[in-house]
């Protein structure tokens, strides 16, 4: 089974708890970065937790769950665990209206998990046991698992196996697809300084960065030095800026578009629900700004629940919105 847009990266399952600063203090590391972890500190962390709540998630995967749910057809490529955490999120992308024909296995190592830790100004701090996902090996990626799509989203987290994203990223441009990356972390974008010029230049039509991940890029607080850095390697640039908006440029069209005012309680998933808005609206034709517009409401929708997955209402509010667009 094809699909119009497939998505690359880590499968995860979220497991999202609610804490204090002193919490987030004390498992160390910058608050809202995110830090990997080994599966022994994972469960540490989860046992401390007051509550908790599980969700499927991973950035890429919430992205084309959010594509699924504004009625296009997706698929996901990244690798899984035999256990109840992958068949949980295998059956969630599936029910989502998914094809898993991209989907790999591995017995020996369990489903990757991602701890997000929410404090009350709705910061996430992230600790990651990859599992399964950093199992995938270049050699399970071929130019099959994007035949048939238009468009491959990939995360930035992808960018810490040089070897395995250069290969997905040929096998998609191989299969015919258009290519966006979401740089998801300032950590990212530190760690591969000496390379993400170059990938971006060969291979990535669009990039999609926050304010903490454009500052990264260009040592820059100001969004438009970052917005004219990356248009020099891809030909769409986002610029997000939370609550602040955010800077879209395609070719020579350059807009600011604000965000919707709303009670945010976490941001988890704000920028990958941010994408499907833009890239749905890109490729319905809806033009830069009103594509822009869509991904700022997704955007605002997933702020308010913990979590990355929007209830029902919320994407009846969407859906609303977008036939008035």
């Amino acid at each position: 089974m094809s699909a119009k847009f497939i998505g690359a990266g880590s499968p995860l399952v979220d497991i999202l708890g609610p804490v204090d600063d002193a919490f987030v203090e004390s498992v160390g590391g910058e608050k809202g970065g995110m830090i990997m972890v080994d599966h022994l500190q994972l469960d540490e962390i989860i046992n401390a937790l007051p509550s908790k709540k599980v969700a499927p998630g991973g950035s890429a995967s919430n992205t084309l769950i959010g594509l699924m749910k504004l009625g296009e057809s997706g698929a996901f490529l990244g690798k899984v665990g035999t256990d109840e955490r992958g068949n949980y999120f295998v059956n969630a992308f599936e029910k989502s209206g998914g094809s898993t024909h991209a989907f790999k296995s591995c017995e020996q190592t369990p489903t990757g998990t991602c701890i997000s830790l929410v404090t009350p100004d709705t910061q996430r701090t992230l600790r990651t046991h990859l599992g399964a996902a950093a199992a995938l090996t270049v050699d399970e990626v071929s130019k099959a698992d994007f035949e048939g799509c238009t468009h491959a989203h990939l995360e930035g987290y992808m960018l810490f196996n040089y070897d395995l994203v250069i290969k997905t990223l040929h096998a998609a441009k191989e299969a015919g697809c258009t290519v966006s990356l979401d740089l998801a972390a300032f950590e990212v974008v530190q760690a591969n300084s000496e390379v993400l010029a170059e990938i971006l230049d060969q291979y990535v039509d669009m990039v999609f960065a926050n304010e903490d991940e454009a500052k990264a890029w260009c040592d820059s607080d100001d969004p438009q030095v970052a917005l004219d850095s990356l248009s020099k390697y891809c030909d769409v640039v986002a610029v997000k800026l939370g609550p602040e908006g955010a800077w879209v440029r395609k070719a020579d069209e350059t807009v600011f578009v604000n965000s919707y005012k709303v009670e945010a309680v976490d941001t988890t998933g704000a920028g990958d629900l941010w994408a499907s808005g833009f890239l749905y609206g890109l490729y319905n034709d809806y033009g830069l700004e009103k594509s822009a517009k869509l991904g700022a409401k997704t955007g605002s929708e997933v702020v308010q629940i913990m979590g990355a997955v929007i209830p029902e209402a919320g994407w009846d509010r969407i859906k609303t919105f977008l036939n008035e667009l």
